[in-house]
């Protein structure tokens, strides 16, 4: 059962950071067309389709690309250091999320700048030098990738690594449900 217990676990953690990131990186967008006047008319977060938030009037345009992005990455960057701050049994995860937010706003950003896709497009078009896309890029990937540097007993994976309490993983994999659910219901694919 332990091994089964670990791989739920890692499986669920997996697919609870991708929608994680996703919705992290959505709320960047609506926080900063809200903030600059914009009106969000759609916000798309269902787990069969890529994540979107439509905005119109959109009175800053490059500010809400970058937004989703910048603030993708801090959110979790802060609730991670809230949870190192209080000594939170459950850091560990938000390390994890926090590497993998930078991770992947870094890539979509730096690669997506060679085919000018989804938000690289955006902030292509609306006046952003190439290469700050790519100096975002290099600086978020390395920073996630370093705090992934030795999680892997945390997950159970290597020489010291911890047993998945069966409780966690039916936790984690409990609430990658809640969220698919969630999000199933209450937002389109379109």
């Amino acid at each position: 059962m332990a091994r089964f217990h670990r791989t739920l676990f890692i499986i669920s953690a997996l697919g609870l950071a991708w929608l994680l990131m996703q919705a992290l990186h959505e709320v960047g967008h609506v926080v900063s067309a809200w903030l600059t006047g914009g009106t969000v008319t759609k916000l798309v977060l269902h787990p069969l389709s890529i994540s979107r938030t439509d905005v119109e009037p959109n009175p800053a345009p490059l500010t809400v690309a970058w937004g989703g992005p910048v603030l993708g990455s801090l959110l979790p960057a802060l609730a991670w250091a809230i949870t190192e701050f209080g000594k939170l049994t459950s850091r560990f995860y938000f390390r994890f999320l926090c590497g993998f937010c930078l991770i992947a706003n870094g890539l979509y950003l730096g690669v997506g700048s060679f085919g000018a896709i989804g938000d690289a497009g955006d902030i292509l078009r609306y006046g952003s030098p190439i290469w700050l896309l790519w100096l975002f890029g290099l600086l978020t990937v390395p920073v996630g990738l370093s705090l992934w540097n030795g999680l892997g007993p945390a997950f159970g994976i290597g020489a010291h690594a911890a047993t998945i309490p069966a409780r966690l993983a039916y936790s984690f994999a409990g609430l990658l449900l809640a969220i698919l659910l969630f999000e199933l219901t209450f937002f389109s694919a379109r």
